[in-house]
This record gives structure tokens, sequence and C-alpha cells, in this order.
């Protein structure tokens, strides 16, 4: 049995990157298949994948320019004030910037005690040190993660029932979506 349940360690993470990329690679060889480079599908999707690749690497580029930041600026304000896409493209942009670059959020580990009858404290990242512009005072909101997902929610929490983290923020991140079951780094 335990032979068994190694295997299993082992086999399902294998199994489930691999229908992740294999999804990823049906995604590609879909989406430039009515471009067709070639009569290959394979070589197709592998082109297009590059293709993409080059792209954001392209746009990244000419994102430290002046001028396109001018330029993506102005459009992105536009982006933001049309009733339907604002509501689509503003959290999603959020979302990203959240995670990535320059204008990391979840950069503020805590500890959170969310039950003092229990002493039971969660781990969270502050998004936000003040709150007057809700008329709150004395809090800050916390976003608290759930394991094995991107979703979480958001608390409002007064500042003494949260402890500062002595680790790094995406440690901690790490830790709390793989349930607690990932090591430091």
């Amino acid at each position: 049995m335990g032979y068994f349940i190694q295997g299993l360690i082992l086999f399902v993470p294998l199994i489930i990157t691999g229908f992740i990329l294999l999804r990823l690679f049906d995604f590609f060889a879909g989406f430039f298949s009515f471009i067709g480079f070639t009569e290959s599908t394979i070589l197709n999707a592998l082109l297009g994948l590059l293709l993409t690749v080059v792209f954001v690497l392209m746009l990244g580029l000419l994102a430290s320019s002046f001028i396109f930041q001018s330029v993506f600026n102005y459009l992105e304000e536009k982006l933001e004030h049309v009733p339907f896409i604002r509501h689509i493209y503003s959290p999603v942009k959020d979302f990203t910037s959240a995670f990535v670059g320059n204008k990391r959020k979840f950069n503020k580990a805590v500890l959170v005690l969310t039950n003092p009858a229990a002493q039971i404290q969660e781990i969270g990242f502050i998004t936000k040190d003040d709150l007057k512009d809700f008329d709150i005072k004395d809090k800050v909101a916390v976003y608290l993660p759930f394991s094995y997902s991107l979703a979480g929610k958001l608390i409002i929490v007064p500042r003494e029932l949260i402890q500062p983290l002595k680790s790094d923020a995406g440690d901690a991140m790490k830790f709390v979506l793989s349930g607690g079951l990932t090591d430091k780094d």
C-alpha cells in the first residue's frame, strides 16, 4: 500500500501538469489553426505559441517607452469608462497586477486573529492600510486567499488583531495556496 501512495504522490502532479500543458497546446492549435502556417497542427500550435511569446515580449519592450506609456494610459482610461468593458477589464487588470509587476499588492503578509475564542489565526495580506475613503478608522483591509484556489475573501479587521509575518510574501502565498504543504524555499 505504501508503494501505491508513493506512486500516486509522483503520478498525480505529473498527470495534472501534463493535462494543463495539453489544454494549452490545444488552445494554441485551435487559436492559430485559422492562420494555417503549415498543414501540420503541431507545427501551427508551436508557431502560434512562439508568435504569442514574441508578441508579449514586444509589448513589454514597447511598454517601457514613454510614448507607448502615454498612448496606453490614454487608451486604458477610455477602456475603464466603457460601460460593459470596464467591469471586465478593470478587475482583470487589478487581479493581474496584484500578482506580477512592479505594483504587486500582496507584499505585506500578516497573521490575522479571525476567531479569538478558539485562538484561530489565518495568513492574509494587507491590501489597504488606510480606509478613510470608506470612513473606517483604525482598521485595515486584509485579503485571505483560499487554499488550492486563486479566490479568497476580503476582511476588515482592527490593526491590533494582525501580526506581521517575518516571511517573504511570495513564500506566504505559496504556503496558503498549497494548503500548508509547501516548504519555504
